[in-house]
């Protein structure tokens, strides 16, 4: 029986690490490719990025409007309706077998739960993960627990999913796909970066990325402006910005960002660079500046710095490479010129990613080929053994 898979993306990040997973099903005789973009793909605001999919070659099947222009509470919200029943319309009329999903954001949670409804199966790769200074975290969990194949980066995490229920024979430790994209993808020469993207490289430079922080107290547009004030200073650097994604407080970000740029000739800022753009900038920039997951997850591979900023990674597995700060101006500027010691960088040569070191994409679509679809929607929670009685007896 040939299977319809339906890879859903609302984001240029999460497109980046799934691309390889959709070519080779694309590529495969007994698998069909359905696609369906929401979320940040759609909005001129983030780059329009549904482009890069087509231009990639691939086919997008359904597109699923979210953003309404309105990232208060409020707006975030708004958005998650129209993609609950925007996903639940294009599940009907595709009819999947099994509905492929990354990571951990809003517009992906609701499409999970429309499948939920349509009992369709559900492939979650990069589930069991910890980012507790984001709403990003609560998602992820619920994700897992709508799902039923479970794909993990890392044994820590494979043991989380786990514990959550998730029944350990349909729990599969696969490694990181962004580890898979920087072995596998040809990327550019210094030349060839700075042609694509406008620039000259100074002689010094770094990449930034600063996303929203949800869960946390202080103001994302404070903590922006304390990492802004230490970079404006840097005498003979490039700096270049990704800009933020559509979680609440994003667009006052990317306002902030652009104010920035235009002050400061050495800085510049793109809605979305694309993978083989981003990955090329990693190998060419002296280090990696924000609060991406891409600091911990793809940048060791490089054997490059990462500066991370405040908590909303906290919880991930980290290298030896990754410096954490507090978003003030001085843990900053105190982390930067960590980064550019000769004691640490005499190190990082000999940082392991712990995100593996690649094929996590061969496997998952092997194990999507493979396993069996058939009453997997029904699930039963797995208990842990040896675990704590829930209610004490009195003696």
């Amino acid at each position: 029986m040939n299977r319809k898979i339906c890879v859903i993306t609302g984001s240029r990040s999460e497109y980046g690490l799934l691309r390889l997973v959709m070519q080779e099903i694309k590529d495969s005789s007994d698998l069909t490719l359905q696609i369906i973009a929401t979320g940040m793909h759609l909005s001129p605001d983030f780059g329009l990025t549904f482009k890069e999919i087509e231009e990639d070659g691939f086919q997008i099947d359904r597109k699923v409007e979210t953003l309404i222009g309105d990232d208060s509470p409020l707006g975030i919200a708004d958005s998650m309706s129209k993609g609950l029943v925007g996903c639940a319309k294009a599940f009907n009329e595709l009819n999947p077998n099994l509905i492929v999903v990354l990571g951990d954001r809003y517009e992906i949670a609701v499409a999970v739960l429309s499948a939920l409804v349509a009992k369709i199966p559900v492939a979650h790769i990069h589930g069991g993960e910890l980012t507790v200074g984001a709403f990003d975290d609560a998602l992820r969990h619920s994700i897992t627990k709508m799902s039923h194949l479970h794909f993990v980066a890392a044994e820590e995490y494979k043991k989380r999913v786990i514990q959550l229920g998730e029944d350990p024979e349909r729990v599969f430790l696969v490694g990181g796909l962004g580890v898979d994209n920087i072995n596998k993808l040809a990327l550019l020469n210094k030349n060839e970066l700075e042609d694509s993207l406008n620039l000259t490289f100074q002689e010094k430079s770094l990449l930034i990325t600063f996303h929203p922080v949800t869960l946390e107290n202080a103001n994302s547009t404070f903590q922006m402006k304390e990492l802004l004030n230490a970079l404006s200073d840097l005498e003979n650097t490039t700096l270049i910005f990704t800009l933020p994604n559509a979680d609440t407080g994003g667009l006052e970000l990317i306002q902030t960002i652009t104010d920035f740029v235009s002050n400061h000739p050495n800085a510049y800022a793109y809605a979305s660079l694309g993978q083989i753009k981003y990955l090329s900038c990693i190998q060419h920039v002296d280090g990696v500046i924000g609060n991406s997951s891409s600091g911990l997850t793809e940048v060791p591979s490089f054997n490059k710095g990462t500066i991370n900023i405040g908590g909303r990674q906290m919880g991930r597995l980290q290298a030896s490479s990754v410096i954490n700060c507090d978003p003030s101006f001085p843990n900053i500027k105190s982390a930067l010129k960590k980064l550019y010691s000769r004691e640490f960088n005499s190190k990082l040569q000999s940082a392991v990613n712990p995100y593996g070191e690649g094929g996590a994409c061969l496997k998952i679509v092997k194990y999507i080929r493979e396993i069996s679809l058939e009453a997997i929607v029904k699930k039963e929670f797995y208990d842990l053994p040896n675990k704590i009685p829930r209610y004490k007896q009195n003696d």
